[in-house]
């Protein structure tokens, strides 16, 4: 209805309003038409959109810069972490927090001794208390209720990735590491860095190092939408030139004997993932049997440095229950079934990213 009423008033309208009217549109569009050919003929047109693109030129050429400067400038401070906890003698108190738990403190010292040997220790300070004692190569581990024991390591395995802090440039292939700005933590100055998973299939982190000595003084890890999963925050540091006294009383001689480890060929497996987040490999397979149902389980280590991921793979035929997927704090759980075998991968990745690497396992042979 509103349509034909437009119709009949365009009709009313007397014809010489109507001529003028398109006359007018027709003189216009011929001024505006004329007015930018002769902006052509003269050139403007080409000149400003040379000039525009030149300046978009310009910008991404700056932001290139930037970011290699910002990646140059992380580099330094990486550098000055790892020679930092290999090299001086420390204290640290830090404490980790995840949603829903409670905040767990830590001791962790570092020593260098008159001989060159170094030493290491990180105490669990709530509960009946864990230990973990590094004397060079070797880890010793003390824990409740079980025979104390220990292995060839160089460093020991606490909640702050060694990787991290003992060799950061072997995690380039899988994160980029790029400074933020200068902030303040536990009272001291800090630079910022953000640690971003290359490909996207990881959680990101942030790190803030202190200026003076490049030590870590907080770590946060965040989920794919940037909320925080676990904070480490130290709450107190202390370097010292002498090593702390606590290691002259370590009695090496009394130290569990490191375990032997098993002589033999890898088992090999007949199956393959074809598909591992960037800068990620396989660091360790085996053969194991459950323990309760007796099922044989053959398993895969994955890791970035950063993060590990166990894939275990079973008979579809062994397999109990539907396909499982959890996230329980950092960690995800995904058990799925793809007829021929059941696969589980574990580990602090988001849940697409483990069903991206279970959907890739090929049995080659079955």
């Amino acid at each position: 209805m509103l349509n034909n009423r437009v119709a009949v008033q365009d009709v009313q309208l007397p014809f010489v309003f109507k001529r003028c009217l398109l006359a007018g549109l027709i003189s216009a569009f011929v001024i505006s038409s004329g007015a930018y050919a002769q902006q052509a003929s003269d050139g403007t047109i080409d000149q400003e959109e040379s000039e525009s693109a030149a300046q978009s030129l310009e910008r991404q050429s700056e932001e290139v810069k930037q970011d290699e400067e910002a990646a140059r400038t992380a580099t330094h401070w990486l550098k000055q972490l790892a020679e930092t906890v290999s090299e001086q003698n420390f204290q640290v108190s830090f404490v980790v927090t995840r949603m829903g738990q409670e905040t767990t403190p830590y001791l962790w010292r570092h020593a260098v001794m008159d001989d060159g040997t170094s030493m290491e220790q990180l105490n669990l300070q709530n509960g009946p208390g864990q230990e973990q004692i590094r004397v060079g190569n070797t880890v010793s581990v003390f824990e409740p209720d079980s025979q104390p024991y220990s292995v060839n390591s160089g460093a020991i395995h606490g909640p702050i990735p060694s990787a991290l802090l003992y060799n950061p440039e072997s995690l380039k292939a899988a994160y980029k590491f790029v400074t933020v700005g200068r902030a303040r933590v536990s009272g001291r100055t800090a630079q910022q860095l953000r640690v971003i998973s290359r490909d996207n299939s990881r959680f990101s982190y942030q790190m803030w190092l202190d200026e003076s000595s490049g030590m870590l003084l907080k770590f946060n890890t965040l989920d794919l939408q940037g909320s925080v999963l676990e904070q480490i925050q130290v709450t107190s540091l202390t370097l010292s030139e002498a090593p702390h006294p606590y290691f002259a009383k370590v009695n090496k001689a009394s130290l569990p004997q490191p375990m032997a480890t098993r002589d033999g060929e890898t088992p090999t497996h007949n199956w393959e993932l074809g598909y591992l987040p960037q800068g990620m490999k396989k660091v360790k397979q085996d053969v194991r049997r459950l323990p309760g149902t007796g099922q044989v389980v053959e398993y895969k280590m994955l890791s970035d440095g950063l993060v590990d991921v166990s894939v275990y793979v079973q008979s579809a035929r062994q397999a109990l229950g539907s396909d499982v997927a959890l996230r329980h704090e950092l960690n995800t759980f995904l058990s799925v079934n793809n007829g021929n075998v059941q696969i589980t991968v574990v580990g602090e990745i988001p849940l697409p990213t483990a069903t991206a690497i279970a959907q890739s396992l090929t049995v080659t042979n079955p």
